[in-house]
């Protein structure tokens, strides 16, 4: 349950007494004009009848105050004043019954004609704008919390692609993808080589500073993720890259390609035997990337939180779904871009 609506449950009983204070004022104004007019012996059935108003407006109060907050939900206005002026008005019907029928009893009830309906009228009015105030905060109060989530997805996305790429583990294997290189007495290779694992770097550094980048920014990075890589696997993992030129300027959330590059690297069995290519392409108004999948013989060591986190950095910053597919024998991945 939200902030507001847990608030209001709370603090019901208070705000439905003071609401009924507001209400019946007019009542409580005219209390000495109505004793003027009471015959010997009619007091008591006043105030008996008195305090029975001041309870029925209270209920009426409690009753939609809770109806408008547990049960009504995301209502636009008019159909929450709609709501609330059908029970307001069975309210009043009661009540005005009550006020005419007990007079022939005997009990004067000090009814006030011109200004009842006008009451019921303000109750209905009153538990619909706080209802309604209600969820106008709680839609705030989501929008917050879909910014601070947002926040906390792109720094837990961060650092992720630190934990996953700066760590020892990593360091050893670009250092012997250095030292490959120089043995073999290419200076150019290695330069290269130490220039793409510079901009990888630079690139996820910078990330916290950005939400959603262009998608040519996000391919150039992966450009230059693979090349590392093919270093790694020695050319027995490549990725082939077929997105035109006018798709470069759609948007997607940075740092979106990278958790499925290092999920076909964890997943997948990457030898001589299972020579593994990405597809990055586009199909329609989505990015699609796909790889043959050939499973490793023991589980991978991973929670499984890198796609999650992908799913949730879009529904928030995109408004949009991945869509995830397989047959068995190539795995799809769908990012949709705007």
């Amino acid at each position: 349950m939200n902030v507001l609506n847990s608030y209001i449950p709370q603090k019901l009983p208070i705000i439905a007494l003071i609401c009924t204070l507001f209400v019946t004022y007019p009542n409580v104004v005219w209390i000495p004009w109505n004793l003027a007019r009471l015959n010997a012996g009619e007091g008591p059935g006043f105030w008996v009848f008195f305090v029975f108003r001041m309870l029925y407006f209270y209920g009426l109060f409690h009753f939609q105050l809770r109806y408008n907050v547990r049960k009504i939900g995301n209502m636009p206005f008019t159909a929450r004043f709609g709501r609330n002026f059908l029970y307001t008005l069975i309210g009043c019907a009661a009540f005005v019954g009550l006020s005419y029928g007990l007079p022939l009893l005997g009990v004067q009830t000090g009814y006030v004609g011109n200004i009842l309906l006008f009451q019921f009228f303000v109750v209905c009015l009153l538990c619909t704008f706080i209802g309604y105030i209600s969820v106008l905060y709680d839609s705030q109060r989501e929008k917050e919390q879909e910014i601070e989530q947002l926040r906390i997805d792109n720094l837990q996305s961060r650092c992720d692609a630190l934990a996953n790429q700066i760590n020892p583990h990593f360091f050893f294997n670009s250092l012997n993808g250095i030292s490959s290189l120089i043995r073999r007495g290419n200076d150019d290779n290695t330069l290269l080589y130490v220039t793409k694992l510079s901009d990888i770097f630079r690139y996820i550094l910078q990330s916290d500073k950005k939400g959603i980048v262009p998608l040519g920014e996000e391919l150039a990075f992966i450009r230059s993720f693979m090349h590392v890589m093919e270093v790694r696997f020695e050319g027995k993992l490549t990725c082939s890259i077929d997105v035109p030129e006018k798709d470069h300027e759609l948007m997607l959330p940075v740092l979106s390609l990278l958790p499925l590059i290092e999920n076909v690297t964890v997943h997948n069995q990457i030898d001589s035997n299972h020579r593994m290519n990405i597809s990055i392409r586009m199909n329609g108004s989505e990015l699609e990337i796909s790889n043959p999948v050939y499973p490793k013989l023991a589980p991978p060591d991973t929670n499984g939180i890198g796609l999650q986190n992908l799913r949730n950095r879009f529904e928030l910053m995109m408004k949009k779904e991945i869509r995830v597919e397989t047959d068995g024998d190539t795995f799809h991945v769908y990012l949709p871009l705007r």
